[in-house]
């Protein structure tokens, strides 16, 4: 039995790090883009939108000079959104790209499938065991 220098019993508490994510996604390997590489254009967008398509040049176009690659972006109504995201595409663009397999899009679909094959798996399982047990116990 430990007792503290005041005479009381010591109990010790045992912690544990949470492994809440066994699977990261590796994000060392996305290309970083240099605003000297790209050139950016606005132009009016295209579709739905009444005026605010026809008069505003909103859309973006990002053309990577490097590789050639070309984004057009008007998901939004706001021109600072479509840079972002259009800044965004290219990466991912790029990304796919360079690193294929190893690019963030593909990890994420690697994961998103071993986690199907794992629910697939359990309910293969489950439903052997309930058609065993039904057997066993007459009711099939």
């Amino acid at each position: 039995m430990l007792l503290n220098p005041l005479g009381r019993l010591h109990v010790g508490v045992v912690s544990r790090m949470c492994t809440a994510f066994k699977h990261t996604i590796d994000y060392s390997k996305v290309p970083k883009i240099n605003e000297s590489d790209l050139s950016e254009q606005f132009v009016r967008g295209s579709g739905p939108g009444g005026s605010a398509v026809n008069k505003n040049a909103n859309c973006v176009v990002l053309t990577h000079i490097p590789t050639g690659h070309v984004i057009k972006c008007h998901t939004s109504r706001c021109q600072d959104e479509n840079r972002s995201r259009a800044r965004e595409m290219l990466v991912t663009k790029l990304d796919e790209e360079l690193n294929g397999e190893d690019s963030v899009t593909a990890q994420k679909r690697r994961l998103e499938s071993n986690k199907y094959k794992k629910t697939e798996y359990k309910k293969k399982k489950m439903a052997q065991l309930k058609s065993e047990w039904k057997k066993r116990e007459g009711l099939a």
